[in-house]
């Protein structure tokens, strides 16, 4: 976090009358960290990075005399009286957390825990919203510590402090109100568009300019968004200039160019609905948590140079071909950087995909 983001921070908190203080966990804990990061090394090659460990660390961070804490992922927004949450009774509960089956989400398509019943599907908890019992979870240092250590047997499983959390806890949490935690891409799967007194989740979701200000959820985006120190003008040109770039490099690929999209079972369908794929073009599904399966698509777009443009809808493939050989913009494009997965219909820049 940089000076210019600190102050912004502490700029807020000043309007509200409020406190801030910052915690370098890296200096803090750098032994832990590392341990950690031993533990489970396929963090350093995913979209998560170390500082999702940072949340098995609050207990011993903070001071003694700290008994319970609120944690708030950073894609969220309390749209309620955050008294609401803080005064639920923990008793001897260590954590809690609003249950996905609440949120009506399809948690055995992205959780490996649940598929391999390591989680009972209907005791899996989101950790983007919690209230801990530091009392309780100071006692629980080495309990985390096992689950870290089972989570590093399994490089192919897709989360890390999420997984951690319910398999050392699932059975001792209490189960709090949706309204705790309202994910919104599964909102808009089930057609719910309606705002209320509620901590919304924007988990697998984008908010920009490319998106109609009409929706709800991005207007309370908006609404937040414009009352902080980061909305300025740098800010918007920003958002701004990436939709135009993005256009810009689609404006380059030649018609003659025959589209591939490479996806994963989780997203084919989103993809194939919003990119409009037509029966004679290739969807090709594949296993890249595999080098052979990362091997073959490699070889696939070595012979499709020039004659091929490919779609990548594989999380986390993008940069390992950008390590390679491939030019994004010119031998592929990454498509999470036109639109959420999560979403069926509603898209960042949704207007950009229409016109593809």
């Amino acid at each position: 976090m940089t000076e210019d983001n600190r102050n912004k921070f502490i700029q807020i908190a000043n309007r509200y009358g409020a406190s801030l203080k910052f915690y370098n966990v890296e200096e803090l804990c750098a032994d832990k960290i590392n341990s950690y990061v031993e533990l489970v090394p396929s963090v350093k090659t995913t979209r998560v990075s170390r500082a999702a460990f940072y949340k098995f660390l609050i207990p011993q961070i903070l001071d003694e005399d700290i008994e319970k804490v609120i944690y708030l992922d950073s894609d969220i927004i309390v749209n309620l009286d955050i008294k609401e949450l803080w005064q639920i009774e923990l008793e001897e509960h260590p954590i809690a957390a609003v249950l996905e089956v609440d949120n009506n989400s399809e948690i055995s398509r992205w959780s490996q825990y649940v598929r391999e019943n390591i989680v009972k599907e209907e005791n899996y908890f989101n950790s983007g919203v919690m209230l801990m019992n530091l009392k309780v979870l100071r006692n629980e240092e080495d309990n985390i510590l096992t689950g870290i250590k089972f989570r590093g047997e399994y490089p192919k499983f897709t989360l890390f402090d999420q997984e951690i959390f319910n398999q050392c806890f699932e059975t001792r949490v209490i189960n709090l109100p949706v309204k705790f935690n309202r994910i919104i891409k599964e909102s808009r799967n089930n057609g719910i568009f309606s705002i209320s007194k509620e901590i919304y989740h924007y988990a697998g979701g984008k908010v920009g300019l490319g998106l109609s200000i009409s929706d709800p959820f991005n207007r309370l985006w908006w609404s937040y968004f414009i009352r902080t120190p980061w909305f300025n003008v740098d800010t918007i040109d920003k958002i701004i200039n990436d939709t135009s770039n993005s256009m810009l490099k689609l404006s380059d690929v030649p018609p003659s160019k025959a589209r591939v999209f490479i996806v994963d079972e989780q997203h084919a369908y989103q993809i194939e609905k919003n990119f409009s794929v037509q029966d004679e073009e290739e969807v090709i599904v594949v296993d890249t948590e595999s080098e052979d399966s990362l091997q073959s698509l490699t070889d696939l777009m070595d012979s499709g140079k020039g004659k091929k443009i490919f779609f990548i809808g594989v999380p986390n493939v993008a940069p390992k071909l950008k390590e390679m050989r491939f030019v994004e913009g010119k031998d592929f494009f990454n498509v999470f950087t036109f639109y959420s997965p999560a979403w069926a219909n509603l898209t960042n820049n949704y207007n950009l995909i229409l016109e593809m």
